[in-house]
């Protein structure tokens, strides 16, 4: 596997290319859950094992699936089924192994069913890593990376929002800016000071 191409991956999902802060994906669960760090740090576990699975799965479902039945305009509605059925039976086996851990994600996993950064990594996988119907060179690895360091970059976003929404609380603002607008005055502002990053592609 070419390193560089790894590193660019890492890069580019992370900081050029965040699923929140440059392609304004899973801006729903990104607002609604980053009002504490604790909760926003759950969510992004979560977001990272189910963005990675789904990537892998999807993955399969179209190279042995889908390609071979030339099903390829079937693509989206076949993912969201994969998604959404993947993120109900692991609710369900948590939720039967681990009645904590269920209680402590709490309304985390349903949320990314209709996550749109989770399903926009599949379809990016597809359209970076196979010419055609033809996978590239070691498609698969990196189609797995690009989903994982694209959870962590969904992870970092919140984060750094759960922060400064933290210390408003501290803050004296107006009252019509509580709540959502000053969430989304506070996004805007992230989202321009990642367009820097834009300037060190490599």
């Amino acid at each position: 596997m070419d390193i560089q191409r790894v590193i660019f991956i890492v890069i580019s999902m992370v900081f050029i290319n965040n699923f929140i802060l440059s392609k304004f994906l899973g801006l729903c669960p990104f607002l609604g859950v980053s009002k504490e760090t604790k909760s926003a740090l759950q969510m992004g576990y979560a977001v990272i094992f189910v963005m990675t699975l789904s990537a892998v799965i999807t993955w399969l479902v179209y190279r042995f699936i889908l390609i071979p039945f030339h099903l390829e305009y079937l693509r989206t509605i076949s993912f969201i089924l994969v998604i959404a059925a993947f993120v109900q039976f692991i609710e369900m086996f948590i939720q039967k192994t681990s009645p904590a851990l269920y209680r402590a994600l709490g309304i985390y996993l349903p949320l990314i069913t209709t996550n749109c950064a989770v399903l926009g990594v599949t379809v990016l996988n597809i359209n970076d890593f196979f010419k055609g119907s033809v996978p590239i060179k070691a498609s698969f690895m990196l189609a797995t990376l690009q989903a994982f360091f694209a959870g962590i970059g969904f992870t970092l976003a919140l984060l750094l929002m759960s922060g400064i929404r933290e210390r408003l609380d501290l803050v004296d603002i107006p009252e019509s800016l509580k709540g959502i607008p000053i969430a989304f005055i506070i996004a805007s502002l992230m989202s321009l000071a990642f367009m820097g990053f834009i300037g060190f592609k490599p």
